[in-house]
């Protein structure tokens, strides 16, 4: 017994710690706990708790371990130097909360100034746009670029009909052009194709001469074949719908299909795909009617005429000769409507001087009242239809004034009947007073023969 205690008392203590190192107030607790644990007073809450303290103090004896061993460790590298044992060194990255394995932080490149590892190279970085300190000015030069969103089915349509519509006006196929490249058609570029045509097959035949030339020109430019060949197969599937509005659109059709061939703007295959494959009935017209104009015009690449020549691109003999054809036909068979539709088939309003003009000479080289007559009653339903405008109606007439002394040297009573042509136009309120009153006349006195005395006869 006094061995044992002699052993007990040679083993060296620090004030207020046990042999091993534990702290008096820890084994005090543990003597409480274990008596009030062999009372088995404890109730269910004092259970957790004092379960809760055991894990806490587990805890705190880890660390406090390892962080001693971490300390040994650190001081044996150094080789334990006087005066600072138990002290960390100030530049020592080693953490010191006692957790991890005693590395570095980062591997030695992370602290407060540090740009990274030793031998570490950065390579270059793009700089982000959404970096709050981004210099947009220090980046070099800025190209800006405008992004043009692309066209829907209704957007289309509201912007290519104005463009088509005032085509129809001035018939530059170069503006329509430099409107497109403005418009981001993307996939839907053949539908221009096929909105002008539908528009052309509503309006006249210039109109249609005018589209036809417009496709004829944006290939290869602002169309490809592909574009203009997806177009027609279009109008062949909505061929039914278009002749509800324009009766007579599978054959329009057809030419505008044989005119594209003969223009290179479609393949020349492009019949060939719809052999035998074809359903619809108008379609089929279609088809037909530009097969035969195709082999009738074999010889001849283009076919210009195919709408008949446009008003405005007729050669003026050609005008001049047509309007005295009109004229002769009407004074033939009398029917003022038909010589009105072929003169509304001429799309000529500015030229519609020279019909007045020509039917005035024709007036004045006729013989008898008949002529005359008819002429005032045709005059009147132009006039009265508004065909002619007061505008025509008085160049024409001022033409044959001016001319008049010329046709007169032809037509001896030319004054004659120019003046009484004059006064019945007037009296159908066909002129005006002043166009009547500036009727050119001969005025010539004539005088009794040398027997008479020399009166002038009244």
């Amino acid at each position: 017994m006094a061995t044992e205690v002699g052993a007990w008392t040679a083993v060296p203590q620090r004030d207020g710690m046990f042999p091993g190192g534990a702290p008096e107030e820890e084994f005090a607790d543990d003597d409480v706990l274990a008596e009030g644990e062999v009372n088995g007073n404890w109730t269910p809450q004092e259970k957790a708790l004092h379960e809760a303290r055991l894990k806490a103090k587990a805890k705190r004896r880890l660390r406090r371990t390892s962080s001693r061993d971490s300390t040994r460790e650190s001081l044996s590298e150094t080789g334990g130097e006087s005066g600072t044992e138990g002290k960390i060194g100030v530049g020592d990255r080693k953490s010191r909360m006692g957790k991890g394995r005693g590395l570095p932080k980062k591997g030695g490149a992370g602290g407060k100034g540090v740009w990274g590892a030793a031998g570490m190279v950065y390579d270059y970085e793009e700089p982000d746009a959404r970096d709050p300190n981004y210099d947009e000015s220090s980046q070099g030069d800025t190209v800006y670029a405008t992004v043009v969103p692309e066209l829907d089915e209704q957007e289309l349509e509201k912007m290519v009909n104005p463009i088509v519509q005032e085509y129809f006006e001035h018939g530059d196929t170069r503006e329509v052009q430099a409107l497109l490249k403005g418009l981001n058609l993307g996939r839907k570029k053949f539908e221009f194709s096929s909105l002008a045509v539908a528009l052309a097959l509503e309006g006249k035949a210039s109109h249609r001469e005018l589209a036809s030339r417009l496709l004829s020109d944006l290939v290869g430019k602002a169309l490809s074949e592909d574009d203009i060949s997806r177009a027609f197969d279009k109008m062949l599937k909505d061929l039914p719908d278009l002749i509800l509005d324009t009766p007579e659109a599978a054959q329009m059709l057809g030419q505008f299909i044989a005119r594209a061939i003969a223009d290179h703007a479609l393949p020349m295959n492009f019949l060939d795909r719809y052999k035998g494959r074809v359903d619809c009935d108008h379609a089929r017209a279609a088809l037909d009617r530009a097969a035969v104009l195709l082999s009738m015009k074999r010889e001849i690449m283009r076919l210009d005429n195919v709408w008949g020549v446009g008003g405005g691109q007729r050669p003026v003999r050609h005008l001049i000769r047509e309007v005295n054809l009109l004229l002769k036909e009407y004074l033939v068979s009398g029917e003022v409507s038909e010589a009105e539709r072929c003169l509304r088939d001429l799309e000529v309003p500015h030229f519609h001087h020279e019909l007045v003009y020509e039917a005035v000479v024709m007036v004045l080289e006729s013989n008898g009242e008949t002529a005359v007559n008819m002429m005032v009653k045709l005059l009147k339903a132009f006039w009265e239809t508004g065909l002619i405008t007061i505008d025509q109606m008085n160049r024409g007439f001022q033409r044959v004034y001016d001319e008049l002394p010329d046709i007169n040297l032809d037509v001896p009573h030319a004054h004659t009947i120019m003046e009484t042509f004059v006064d019945l136009c007037f009296q159908e309120t066909v002129i005006t007073k002043a166009l009547r009153d500036a009727c050119p006349s001969r005025g010539r006195k004539r005088f009794v023969s040398e027997g008479d005395g020399g009166l002038i006869k009244q």
